[in-house]
């Protein structure tokens, strides 16, 4: 990497910036060798659901990087993650870059680090933040730049919601708001809070898809089917797709579209809807018929290509004015 004088300062292999800039300013923290490697990594996607940080989610990503230079992002935080992953893999370098605003997600120099790295990490936090400071500025281009050349992204919590070609935006939250919850979706999936986005990363196996963490720990799925019936009744989707990640499970994703679950949560749900949602309008309860569920605990594999899956289960959902039903015995979403 080439060193700009008035960006870093390293001591004992530490970089920060100096503390005559505010704290509004980017802030990019590395540890590790100054200079960048020469490396070719392997393209693959880790998408993580949140919770605890999975080690072996971690590591994969950083095989993918091929002992290249690793850079989490974020639009908040600090640099916590740089001594974790450091610990965990043998790497040219880690690094936080910590983008806090539309202005200075224009700032070339934050553009060239994105664009040298060898592996990208979104961190978790608000997703709105990434796509209202990010969306349409050179951090935007990076990234896909990057992901276009073939470098493994890997994002946990909002960081795996940005990561599909829609994403909700959670744009209509306050800061005090509690969680969007399916029980505010269900009655009416035109909720004001319902903020649905399109075509910030452009990851090609996640076309066509929403992605979503916490999923069953934060009992998601009503809202999920809200998502999905909005994507198809405005138009922007005949056949959409969600893949939604619980806590503490992760999938990896290589190149081939072929996925491996892991981790100690309920997993993943691989979701697809078989037709139109029969009501879906402002202030009236979601009906929703057919909808394909494919549940893939750790240790199953699913195929992104072929939307299909060894090791887990498969079952169906409708949602009648307002209420789930499901084929599972108990009537249970998950």
């Amino acid at each position: 990497m080439r060193i700009l004088p008035w960006l870093i300062v390293l001591v004992l292999g530490f970089v920060f910036l100096p503390a005559a800039f505010c704290a509004d300013s980017y802030q990019y923290m590395r540890l590790g060798n100054k200079e960048d490697a020469q490396t070719k990594p392997s393209p693959g996607i880790a998408m993580m659901g949140g919770g605890s940080d999975l080690d072996e989610a971690f590591r994969w990503l950083c095989e993918k990087a091929n002992n290249g230079d690793f850079l989490i992002l974020r639009a908040r935080g600090d640099d916590d993650y740089n001594p974790y992953v450091t610990k965990l893999c043998k790497l040219n370098s880690v690094a936080t870059l910590i983008i806090p605003s539309r202005e200075e997600a224009e700032k070339p120099a934050v553009k060239e680090i994105i664009r040298h790295a060898e592996a990208i990490f979104i961190a978790g936090g608000d997703q709105a933040r990434y796509v209202n400071f990010w969306k349409g500025t050179p951090v935007q281009e990076a990234i896909n730049e990057d992901i276009a050349e073939g470098k493994p992204i890997g994002g946990t919590s909002a960081g795996l919601a940005v990561q599909g070609e829609f994403v909700y935006g959670a744009l209509g939250d306050k800061p005090d708001d509690k969680d969007l919850a399916s029980t505010d979706v269900l009655p009416n999936p035109y909720f004001a809070r319902v903020t649905l986005v399109r075509d910030f990363l452009n990851i090609p196996l996640l076309k066509n898809t929403i992605t979503d963490s916490h999923f069953a720990k934060r009992d998601r799925m009503g809202r999920t089917l809200g998502f999905l019936a909005r994507l198809m009744e405005d138009g922007w989707s005949q056949n959409p797709r969600e893949v939604a990640i619980d806590e503490k499970s992760a999938v990896l994703v290589e190149a081939d579209g072929t996925a491996t679950i892991v981790g100690g949560g309920k997993g993943a749900y691989f979701i697809r809807p078989t037709e139109p949602p029969k009501a879906c309008h402002d202030k009236v309860p979601l009906t929703f018929s057919n909808v394909s569920v494919y549940k893939a605990p750790a240790g199953a594999k699913f195929n992104l290509k072929t939307w299909s899956g060894q090791g887990g289960s498969s079952y169906s959902l409708s949602v009648d004015r307002g209420k789930i039903r499901s084929t599972l015995q108990g009537n249970s979403p998950y």
